[in-house]
């Protein structure tokens, strides 16, 4: 079991690998210059993880994990009627907030991951949708996928957009997706 100690160092090299990554990209993150901006040994970080990739895959872990997190808490407060204008929300409220983030998510997604199976991500926002209608005791068949897919790739897009231009009003084009999502399925 790391020490508390270990555990500090640990997620200091994330923060600094997901800073490197998200600045310069993943190819000209090297080890020696993720340990000389933490401080410490090239050495020192091999201890703490067993190659660029692994700490790289850490970092993407857990900057997955808070985006999650915050979706996950912003749809749950939400309750399922009204979760897939919480999840639309939360991703671009959350993305927006955090450029470095999504760079980070984009490199590792393009360089570490490049096959990353994206069922989990189209699949969990079909079954809000589903849910949502349900709730709102909707009828009728919608293709749930494709909704999904259409929220997602709007969703990306807006962050996408919002990252190149700063004067773009990402929360007002959040709400236009809300609302068409609101009108189209819900």
């Amino acid at each position: 079991m790391p020490s508390f100690i270990e555990e500090a160092r640990r997620a200091q090299l994330i923060d600094v690998t997901t800073e490197l990554v998200a600045d310069h990209g993943y190819a000209a993150t090297s080890l020696g210059r993720i340990a000389e901006s933490a401080g410490i040994t090239k050495a020192g970080v091999l201890y703490h993880f067993p190659s660029k990739q692994a700490l790289v895959e850490a970092a993407h872990a857990r900057v997955l994990s808070e985006l999650v997190e915050a979706v996950a808490a912003a749809v749950d407060a939400a309750g399922p009627a009204d979760a897939p204008a919480a999840y639309i929300r939360a991703m671009i409220g959350h993305l927006r907030e955090r450029p470095r983030h999504v760079r980070m998510i984009v490199e590792a997604m393009t360089s570490v991951a490049p096959l990353a199976d994206s069922k989990a991500r189209w699949s969990a926002v079909a079954d809000l949708i589903a849910a949502a209608r349900a709730a709102r005791r909707l009828t009728g068949e919608v293709d749930l996928r494709s909704a999904a897919l259409v929220i997602g790739g709007g969703i990306d897009a807006i962050v996408s957009e919002s990252m190149r231009d700063p004067e773009y009003d990402a929360g007002a084009a959040a709400e236009l997706l809300v609302g068409v999502v609101e009108r189209g399925l819900l």
